[in-house]
This record gives structure tokens, C-alpha cells and sequence, in this order.
């Protein structure tokens, strides 16, 4: 039988039943091997029930850096009975299948090498309690999987010990699990596998973090002393980060009593109402969602456009429409976030594609919802935010000062003979705000959701109404320079074809191109990163006949997005679609735009 032979280059995939406790141990097997200097892309494939139903763990582990999604396993540990014909199907061709052979099965491919280790029979063996029983067997397949891949053992004894530093009397046990399949796959699998892990120092500089956790750290170093959310897969680890975070750091200092304040409310719409609300008190403020909590909170966006309140909020997109998959992920809400609520409006996003800037871009959303006066929308999606990423380590300067905007102080208010709450001063659209009590007599003004003139009094002016939307369009079109641009792949465009990709399919496109490279195709590369779009977008796609659009939906939203804003040609944008559920391929990438350079049809992955 041949064997895949790899040395730091293959993916591995778990099945298990949900709630049995393998997700754990499948992350500590991703960790080890980032820890022996490889970077990982671990994705964790779940259903959106509690318990019982099959869920998947996939790791990619690739020397070079390439953390997208790959077709193909190299080796299946095939725990679940329910997904076993399934799961082995998966598998490549002379690639590797473990399975717990306590029950004998039924391969019913005879190109697959076998790693069969009674793992049920062993754990009943060691331990007495019946959950040791069932949770030790996870631990004792990653054993198996640290001899086969000639791994050092030693950094999952150290792992455990980290999980269970101070309940040392958990240690013991859970390194019995690991030994247990470690000694089997000794005694009976010693040199079987030709898949190898050997030690390397391609993660020197890199942390092994998720979207949402850098995101909820962010928001901590942002300046956020409140959070109102809702639970909602997949950004509840958002809130969550951001609460443990502030408990550690938002300490004061002299009385050891934290300062922020972390708001379960009833529902999506009473967290949009609190957040702004804090915000209008000159607290920063934040909420958490997934598109159906955008759907619910945009009338609440549209008063916090209308009125000019700052306000951060953080889409982790999941599939959609309506409830859709909670647990898989996708690109879909762009529209309904850049435009939410009724009426003329347009909202700020920030795109992060990785967890570095998802900590960033959490920093950077609370200056610019308080510069412009206005919802700041942060786009992640689940795969992003739920999953780990090898990421560089985040950096922050001790000496940097939050950017409050255009707040008038008490001595301002005295040199001002009448305060203009919506008066566009300096001809940017972005006028000048007070807190509440700033002044005695003067600064305050009625924060109305009806239309208003520069005063802010009531009014059914048409034309007054109309110089106050124009007027916030002016102010999204100063946003445009104030946004963090686009990022090229290359110094000078030399090619006529490119290629506009944003988020997190950007792991798969620096692969992508690298594959296009090799195969003689000359194309330019752009990575957007915020909304409205910045001149050097439409200077991109000025200097270029054909334009690729890679993006995880069905409808191709950011190509329309791009046609409505800059109105583009239709023909000159090339949609590259996947909204299946899973993160989008380097593949996939290549093999449609080699689809279309043939002639082809281009059918997405649906």
C-alpha cells in the first residue's frame, strides 16, 4: 500500500459527536503543533444544537504559512459512528484512517492505510469513572497522534498541565490518556506513517488567537467601558472576551473594583438601545451580533445615523437569510449593514481579515464612531471570528491618545454665541457635539430621530431636511479619507486583469495568487478593508479591463456594492462566488478564474 509522505504539509480532520468533549483535545492537537513552529488553521465544523449530533475539527498544517481551507484529507480520525461512511469517503487516496477499533467497521475502501487503536477497550481498562471514561478517549487518540507524527510528547504534557494549572489533581489523569495511545501507537505504529511534524520556527512572531477573542481585546484597549449584548452564535465569544478581558484590565486602581459595565439585555433591540445611549452620555460603547440581530437593530442604527450618536457594533456573519445555518459561515450581510435602517443611509464598516486586525480595527472603530459621529460597523464572519488563526502577536503604543472628535468643553461654549448641534463649522459635514452637563446653561440640545435643522430644533422644512441628509453625505464622503485603505499585493499593477477580495478569504487568496503565479497568470491583487471605498480603490479598478470579486455569498454584495458606489460597468466585474458554508478555497479560487479565462461558465459553490 502507498503512503501520503509529508513533512510539515498535510490536513487532518476529527469526527466526533457534539458535546462528548473532543473539542478540547482537538485544539490541544493544533496548539502542540504550533508550538513545535508550524503554523495551524484549525477549524471547528459544529451543529448549532447542544448535543448529539456530529461535528468536525480540520486542521491545516502547512509550513508555508497557508491558512486557507484545502480540498482533500490526509488523515481522518473517524470517531463517530453516525459520519463514519461519510468521513471515510473524505479521505484521500493512500491517505491514513484512525478509528476506535473497539467495534470493527466496514471500510469499504481498500486505498486507505489503517491505524486501528481499541481505544473504548483501554480507557474502560485505566479508568473507573464512566465520563473519564468517554472524555479520556479523546486525549488518548492525540497521544496516538503525537507518536505516528513523530511529534515531542513533552509539549502536550505541558499543555495539560497550562488547561489544569491549579487543579493539579486533574493532571494525572488526562496525561494517562495521552500516554495511553502514545505507548499503543509506539508498541504497534512505530515508523507507519510518513506524515511527519518536524520542529520549525515558522511561527516566531505568531499567536495562535481567535477573531473574536482579539476583537473583545480591542475593544478593552479601544476604550469601551460598556457592552449591552444579546447571545447569538457566532458573536457571543466576543462579549464574552471583551468581559474577561475588562475584569483583568479595568481594574481601578487604589480600590481594586472594576470599571465597565457588561449588559445581558432581553433582547438585540433593548442591546442597540443601551449602547447608544451610553454613547450619547460619552461612555464608548459596544454591541455584539450576527445578521439577525442587525436585522432587528436597524431601526435603532438609523436613529444613531440620524441623531450623529457614535456607535460601534461587530457582525460576525453567519449564514443566512432568517435563522439559516447559526454555525457556518458566510459573507452576506455587507448590504444590509452598509445601508441598514430605512431611508438615505450609509454606514462605516471595517473589514478585518485577520485577528491582528481584528484588534486593530476594534481599537481604530472607537475613533472613528466618535470622529464622525456615527454607527461603525465591524465586519467579521464566523470563520474569522469563532476559529483560531496563526496571527502575528498585536502591538500598542502606551503613548497613544483616543481621538474623541469634535467635543466642545465648557471654555468653548462660553466663546460661542449660539451652539449648532448639527452646524457644519468646517465644511467636512461633521459638526460639533457636547456631553451632557458640560455647561450650566448652554451645550444642551434635543436628540430627535425626526428631521431637525442645524439646531437641532423640529422641523418639516423640506429643504432644511434635505440640506441635513446632504450634509451627512458629505460627512460619509470625508469618511472615505479617514478609513484604513487597501492593501496590494504588488508595488505597481502590471498586469490588465485583478483581483478584490476583503476578510477572511484572504488567507485563501494569498495562495490562490501564488498558484495563478505558477501557472504563467499575471494578475493584481487588492484587498479591501473598509467602506466607503478610498480613492485608491477606484483607482484600482480604473487601471484594470477585468476585475475578479471573490466573496462568500450568493449574490456577489460587495461587486454590487461597488457598482452602486462607483458606477462601474457590470461586465468589467467578475463575481467568484462560495456560500456553502465553508471557508472558500485557494482551489476554488483558481479553478474559476481559470473557468472564465477559458471561456467557461463560473458557477459558485453552492
Amino acid at each position: 500500500m502507498n503512503k501520503i509522505n509529508s513533512i510539515n504539509d498535510f490536513v487532518i480532520k476529527f469526527a466526533n459527536v457534539n458535546g462528548s468533549g473532543s473539542a478540547s483535545a482537538n485544539q490541544m492537537f493544533a496548539k502542540g503543533v504550533f508550538r513545535s513552529g508550524i503554523p495551524v488553521s484549525p477549524k471547528n465544523i459544529f451543529p448549532s444544537n447542544i448535543q448529539g449530533l456530529p461535528t468536525w475539527f480540520e486542521v491545516r498544517v502547512n509550513e508555508k504559512g497557508y491558512l486557507g481551507r484545502r480540498d482533500g484529507i490526509d488523515i481522518f480520525v473517524a470517531m463517530n459512528p453516525q459520519s463514519y461512511q461519510n468521513d471515510v469517503s473524505e479521505l484521500k487516496e493512500n491517505g491514513y484512517l484512525i478509528y476506535d477499533s473497539s467495534w470493527k467497521r466496514d471500510f469499504g475502501r481498500d486505498d486507505i492505510n489503517i491505524i486501528e487503536i481499541p481505544l473504548t477497550e483501554l480507557c474502560v481498562k485505566e479508568f473507573t469513572n464512566p465520563k473519564q471514561r468517554l472524555l479520556f478517549k479523546n486525549l488518548g487518540y492525540v497521544g496516538l497522534l503525537a507518536s505516528i507524527l513523530k511529534m515531542d510528547k513533552d509539549i502536550y504534557v505541558s499543555l495539560i498541565e497550562e488547561q489544569f494549572r491549579g487543579k493539579e489533581k486533574l493532571i494525572e489523569p488526562n496525561v494517562k490518556a495521552l500516554n495511553i495511545g502514545y505507548n499503543y501507537a509506539e508498541e504497534n505504529f512505530k515508523d507507519f506513517c510518513e506524515i511527519q511534524v518536524e520542529k520549525s520556527n515558522k511561527t516566531d512572531g505568531l499567536i495562535l488567537t481567535s477573531g473574536n477573542d482579539a476583537a473583545g481585546l480591542g475593544c478593552v484597549y479601544g476604550g469601551a467601558t460598556v457592552c449591552a449584548w444579546y447571545p447569538i452564535t457566532p458573536s457571543t465569544s466576543l462579549a464574552e472576551s471583551y468581559s474577561k478581558y475588562s475584569e483583568q484590565l479595568r481594574v481601578e486602581i487604589g480600590t481594586d473594583k472594576n470599571k465597565f459595565a457588561f449588559i445581558q439585555a432581553e433582547d438585540e433591540l433593548a442591546a442597540m438601545g443601551m449602547t447608544i445611549g451610553a454613547n450619547w452620555n460619552g461612555a464608548r460603547a459596544f454591541t455584539a451580533t450576527s445578521g439577525p440581530g442587525v436585522s432587528l437593530m436597524s431601526e435603532f442604527i438609523g436613529l444613531a445615523y440620524f441623531a450623529e450618536v457614535p456607535t460601534v457594533l461587530f457582525n460576525v456573519q453567519r449564514g443566512g437569510p432568517s435563522t439559516g445555518m447559526p454555525t457556518r459561515t458566510q459573507q452576506s450581510d455587507i448590504l444590509c449593514s452598509a445601508y441598514a435602517s430605512h431611508g438615505d443611509t450609509k454606514h462605516v464598516l471595517l473589514i478585518p481579515s485577520d485577528p491582528k486586525e481584528c484588534f486593530d480595527f476594534a481599537v481604530e472603530a472607537f475613533d472613528l464612531a466618535d470622529r464622525l459621529q456615527t454607527p461603525v460597523i465591524v465586519l467579521l464572519d464566523l470563520d474569522l471570528g469563532m476559529n483560531d488563526w496563526s496571527t502575528k502577536e498585536f502591538e500598542w503604543d502606551d503613548s497613544r491618545e483616543y481621538d474623541r472628535g469634535k467635543i466642545l468643553s465648557r471654555d468653548d461654549l462660553d466663546e460661542i454665541e449660539r451652539f449648532g448641534r448639527y452646524l457644519d463649522v468646517d465644511g467636512d459635514g461633521i459638526p460639533y457635539r457636547t456631553y451632557p452637563g458640560t455647561h450650566p446653561e448652554k451645550g444642551a440640545y434635543f436628540t430627535r430621530g425626526t428631521s431637525h435643522d442645524e439646531y437641532a430644533g423640529y422641523t418639516e422644512d423640506g429643504t432644511k431636511n434635505a440640506e441635513m441628509l446632504s450634509r451627512l453625505l458629505k460627512k460619509f464622503q470625508t469618511a472615505s479619507s479617514l478609513v484604513p485603505a487597501p492593501v496590494f499585493n504588488q508595488e505597481k499593477n502590471t498586469s490588465s486583469m485583478g483581483i478584490i477580495y476583503f476578510g477572511s478569504t484572504d488567507c485563501a487568496m494569498q495562495e490562490a495568487l501564488d498558484n495563478l503565479q505558477e501557472q504563467n497568470i499575471k494578475i493584481d491583487a487588492m484587498r479591501l478593508r473598509a467602506f466607503p471605498f478610498n480613492l485608491e480603490v477606484w483607482e484600482f479598478i480604473e487601471d484594470h479591463d477585468l476585475l475578479f470579486i471573490v466573496e462568500q455569498n450568493r449574490d456577489g454584495q460587495m461587486r454590487t456594492l461597488l457598482m452602486a458606489e462607483g458606477g462601474i460597468i457590470p461586465d468589467k466585474l467578475v463575481s467568484i462566488l462560495c456560500f456553502d458554508g465553508q471557508p472558500i478555497t485557494a482551489e476554488h479560487i483558481t479553478d474559476k478564474i481559470n473557468a472564465h479565462l477559458s471561456g467557461k461558465p463560473v458557477m459558485a459553490a453552492s
